[in-house]
């Protein structure tokens, strides 16, 4: 990042020349408790950089990806193709992902973000309360056998507690627990479409009716089966009360 500025600095025309000497773009002060202190305009560059990875950081550290793997997997038992849409699809995902990370949203606002706003904590220690609430949240659904495995080929040869496991560890690792309990979860729900499936493929075998697709017959029970049990909101439910905050 600060090879970045440096680049950017150097790439200014000679317009800037007088702006600079006023205004620092890159200032950076030790403080008294042995952190560093940034400039304002260092500052808007990295918060600038955190917005443009923010899609990414809501796929790795947050529990949009158990949610949406589950609802596509949902959508493709009823057999429905296309309904609901995908924008459906994500925006359900992705305000019910903000349901689930409220805690640790608050707490990262309250511990870190609102303190540094109030000028009360340096922007390092800042950023160390804002990532804490996330870090419990992903250990909290990573299973330890994947966290070994990536400590394992990143060279580690183990952790004395938590606060040792890195974020190039963590988050493969959170990753690949929550694919594997979103499908473990998606398995459930495909089982009861599956034997409705099979059930009218045989009801038609047996009545000679082999030229008609079954999956155009057992939509209409895969429906109300589905609105019956009030499935949405079993759906919902389960996942929302599937994580550990």
């Amino acid at each position: 990042m600060m090879k970045l500025a440096v680049v950017i600095m150097m790439g200014l025309t000679a317009n800037f020349a007088e702006a600079q000497a006023t205004i620092p773009l890159l200032t950076v002060e030790p403080v008294s408790g042995g952190g560093s202190n940034y400039s304002v305009s260092l500052q808007v560059l990295l918060l600038m950089t955190a917005l443009s990875l923010l899609p990414a950081m809501l796929l790795t550290m947050t529990s949009f990806t158990r949610v949406i793997v589950v609802l596509a997997i949902l959508r493709q038992a009823l057999g429905t193709a296309q309904t609901p849409s995908n924008q459906i699809l994500l925006g359900l995902a992705l305000f019910l992902s903000l349901f689930i990370m409220s805690p640790v949203l608050e707490q990262a606002y309250d511990t870190g973000l609102k303190p540094y706003m109030d000028e009360s904590i340096e922007f390092e220690a800042a950023l160390v309360n804002v990532q804490a609430p996330f870090r419990v949240f992903m250990l909290n659904q990573t299973r330890e056998a994947d966290l070994l495995m990536f400590a394992e080929l990143g060279g580690y040869d183990g952790f004395h507690s938590d606060d040792d496991v890195p974020f190039k560890v963590l988050l493969p690792s959170f990753l690949t627990s929550e694919l594997k309990t979103a499908f473990q979860i998606g398995f459930l729900v495909f089982i009861p479409f599956l034997v409705i499936d099979l059930v009218v493929a045989s009801v038609l075998m047996s009545m000679g009716m082999m030229m008609l697709s079954p999956m155009l017959i057992s939509l209409p029970f895969k429906l109300m089966l589905f609105v019956l049990i009030d499935g949405w909101s079993l759906i919902v439910g389960t996942l929302a009360s599937s994580f550990v905050v």
